[in-house]
């Protein structure tokens, strides 16, 4: 049946059809029949039979109108399937499965919108318990990256202060049609408690500070906010390191002081 199917480069479109990663991906996630889960991208169907199988509430999204009429014949005798033709990047995924907590999602990402999706689910990460991606090895060791380390960035920051983060196994070419050029990695993620500062300011001032690597945080900041230098004073951060090296608890930090300075006004 995936033969019959020609992926679309457009669409970043590559099927997995190897029957041990698959099963790898799925006890990844540890589902039981009573559980909902989404599925991102089901392509022809060879993961999502899998999930199916387990007796748990499957939703499938799924962007490429011409898979529709494949996963709808496959699975129509399947009560606990179905399937929502929309952009995953628009989705509210808690009105499509009906529940607001405690939803498990599971994908096989497109490599063209990985980046994107991921910040979407971390938008709505407070309806899911865990979650299951397989993405672009490069775009894993990104979101994996420690503090100073070169391939530490905005998505290091922002996917790490939301989830726990499992990187499990890594995925070879020929595990896809079309085989593609890259490797790919499966990582777990857990949902952390609620941020506590404000999220907005936070997302703001970790894409500005990223915003040229090689200068300083406090070259990065002075772009929005002209007393960077006393913000980063407030917080203990040193002005002439630059964005990479810092952790968690100092990007929290600098949220605080930033939300506190009265004084300070975006450009």
């Amino acid at each position: 049946m995936t033969r019959q199917i020609r992926a679309k480069k457009s669409l970043g479109q590559n099927f997995l059809h190897d029957a041990s990663v698959i099963e790898s991906i799925v006890g990844a996630i540890g589902i039981n029949a009573t559980d909902t889960v989404i599925e991102i991208g089901p392509g022809t169907g060879a993961l999502t039979e899998t999930l199916v199988k387990t007796g748990a509430k499957v939703v499938a999204i799924e962007f490429d109108r011409e898979l529709v009429p494949l996963l709808t014949q496959q699975f129509r005798f399947d009560e606990n399937f179905s399937l929502v033709n929309t952009d995953a990047l628009n989705v509210d995924f808690a009105s499509i499965v009906g529940k607001p907590e405690g939803v498990k999602l599971i994908a096989n990402l497109p490599y063209n919108i990985s980046t994107p999706i991921l910040q979407r689910l971390i938008e709505q990460r407070h309806i899911f318990s865990t979650l299951v991606l397989m993405f672009q090895r490069e775009v894993v060791e990104r979101i994996v990256a420690k503090p100073a380390t070169k391939e530490r960035g905005y998505l290091s920051v922002i996917a790490q202060t939301a989830f726990e983060i499992e990187y499990l196994f890594d995925v070879p070419p020929d595990s896809f049609r079309p085989v593609p050029k890259v490797w790919s990695s499966v990582i777990r993620l857990t949902p952390k408690a609620a941020f506590g500062g404000d999220e907005g300011i936070f997302r703001k001032v970790v894409s500005q500070s990223f915003a040229q690597k090689r200068k300083t945080i406090l070259n990065n900041l002075k772009g929005i906010y002209d007393a960077g230098g006393s913000m980063l004073d407030s917080a203990g951060i040193d002005g002439k390191r630059r964005a990479e090296s810092l952790t968690l608890d100092e990007w929290a930090a600098l949220t605080a002081a930033i939300k506190k300075g009265a004084s300070e006004t975006p450009r």
